[in-house]
């Protein structure tokens, strides 16, 4: 971060001294300029930001000794594809907004299943592959209130994107409806967490320690097996399940979408 900050310190004045110079050239160019400088300093920032926590995290770790901070080319992976993703739709000026949407419809979706559902639901959750009653806590265990939750995570985010749009789009009474935007956030939300618990019942270890009594995430000789191989962790099971969604929400979304 200090160093991204020296870095806009110094270039700064030669900024200026350039946008100057280009305000006698055309006001498109102008724009063009400005809107590029202006998406390197949003990526820069990113990264830097994601970095800071990410140290922050190792540092924890190292202190307290009970966290697991991903690893650096895990970190780098998770930072840089995207990075390279968003640059490549800008430079070709087809950045697809539905699939961030469905990314963060997902995400919205599981996680309101997984707050809301095991404190409001009165049935215990049953896993998604076999139907069967399992402990709360059981990576794909599902209840119709985690799922009614995950419905409304993925509306609400709709419902942020559909005003934004009202908000700061200029042309949308020239172009088709956006009230659409909502129910596909709704929708990619509930499939999002469908995805999620998936492959969480079948990727992810779920056991009962029958010392303690509590779900455990990793096997272990005093651990009763319950479902799922100790193949992916629930960091990738929730990056799996968003580019999914994001990956199919683009291409639904065209399918259905209301013509003028």
């Amino acid at each position: 971060m200090i160093i991204f900050l020296r870095n806009a310190i110094y270039f700064l004045p030669q900024l200026l001294i350039s946008f100057f110079f280009m305000t006698d050239l055309d006001v498109s160019i102008c724009k063009k300029y400005i809107k590029m400088i202006t998406n390197i300093v949003i990526m820069s920032l990113i990264i830097c930001i994601s970095l800071a926590f990410w140290i922050l995290s190792m540092t924890a770790s190292t202190y307290y000794g009970n966290l697991q901070p991903i690893s650096p080319w895990r970190w780098l992976f998770s930072v840089v594809v995207p990075v390279l993703i968003a640059s490549n739709g800008f430079e070709k000026k087809s950045l697809d907004h539905s699939g961030a949407l469905g990314a963060l419809a997902c995400c919205a979706g599981d996680t309101w299943a997984s707050e809301i559902g095991p404190v409001l639901s009165r049935s215990p959750p049953r896993l998604i592959t076999t139907w069967e009653k399992v402990p709360v806590g059981t990576n794909g265990g599902v209840t119709i209130v985690g799922l009614v939750s995950s419905l409304l995570g993925g509306t609400f985010v709709g419902i942020a994107y559909f005003l934004t749009q009202l908000v700061f789009v200029n042309d949308l009474d020239i172009s088709a409806p956006q009230w659409p935007i909502i129910a596909f956030g709704g929708l990619a939300g509930l499939l999002g967490s469908i995805v999620d618990s998936y492959l969480g019942a079948t990727m992810q270890y779920t056991g009962l320690d029958e010392n303690t009594g509590m779900v455990v995430n990793s096997p272990t000789n005093e651990a009763k097996h319950i479902a799922g191989k100790p193949i992916l962790d629930n960091n990738a099971v929730n990056l799996f399940s968003s580019v999914l969604i994001a990956l199919l929400l683009p291409t639904a979304a065209w399918g259905f979408w209301p013509r003028l």
